[in-house]
């Protein structure tokens, strides 16, 4: 009897070692294999992946603030010239200067103010003969968005001077004075804007000196007038035509 028990307790033993595959049967004697499993290893779909990309932007975050700009502002002079038949009329000799203010969003993408502000004179002469000459003042109103190219793909120079694109409105207001004659004129129209530029740090990126040229398309609403002189003596000359500017920049970061 005692050997029975014995012989049972070592079969009992041994069944208990044996892995999970072998240690159920089914009601009919045959085995059935039971899968063994990790939970560790376990596909689960309700995973939440955003905390990769929380880490992701946690980064970019921490780069920015150590890296990246805020604010930037600064003054920019230069020249404005014009298209067509403004071209010819407008002396573009005088400077044309202002100042300008960017938010950072990212390292990137600005959102630019800025004030631009400068004179032409002009001389124009009618057909008959008589001349007439006169100033036109023009300020320049202006909402940009400003686009810094991805410098890590390209050489060590270019990075280092930090190009960008720039596009956006303005608001255009023009004043004209003609000589001899008591008042003014004054209108405004809406302009388109789109060019470039570079940026040079300077003073371990406390400052930089910069440089950008920008089409303007604007149209006022006499361009498709023929200048006339009071005396109904006409010029043969229609104020068609653009503008464009080439500035120098000197800006300090924040």
């Amino acid at each position: 009897m005692n050997g029975n028990r014995l012989l049972a307790l070592i079969l009992a033993t041994l069944t208990w070692g044996l892995p999970a595959s072998f240690a159920e049967t089914s009601g009919t004697g045959e085995s059935v294999l039971l899968a063994q499993f990790d939970a560790d290893d376990s596909f689960d779909p309700f995973a939440d992946y955003s905390e990769f990309e929380a880490a992701e932007d946690e980064e970019a975050d921490i780069n920015f603030f150590r890296n990246g700009r805020f604010i930037t502002m600064g003054f920019f002079g230069g020249m404005r010239k014009w298209t067509e038949g403004l071209g010819g009329l407008l002396n573009s000799s005088s400077p044309h200067f202002g100042f300008f203010l960017s938010y950072f969003f990212d390292l990137r993408f600005a959102l630019q103010f800025s004030y631009l502000t400068g004179d032409h004179s002009f001389s124009v002469k009618s057909l008959p003969g008589t001349v007439a000459t006169g100033n036109v003042g023009v300020q320049n109103f202006g909402l940009d968005f400003k686009f810094y190219m991805n410098t890590q793909n390209v050489t060590r120079g270019l990075a280092a001077f930090n190009p960008y694109f720039i596009a956006g409105i303005s608001q255009v207001y023009r004043t004209t004075k003609v000589d001899g004659v008591t008042g003014f004129g004054k209108d405004t129209a809406m302009g388109f804007d789109l060019g470039g530029g570079i940026e040079l740090p300077m003073l371990q990126n406390k400052m930089f000196f910069g440089a950008q040229a920008m089409y303007q398309l604007v149209s006022f609403k006499d361009e498709n007038t023929e200048l006339v002189f009071d005396n109904q003596e006409r010029t043969g000359i229609y104020p068609t035509g653009d503008s464009y500017t080439l500035l120098g920049i000197l800006g300090v970061n924040f």
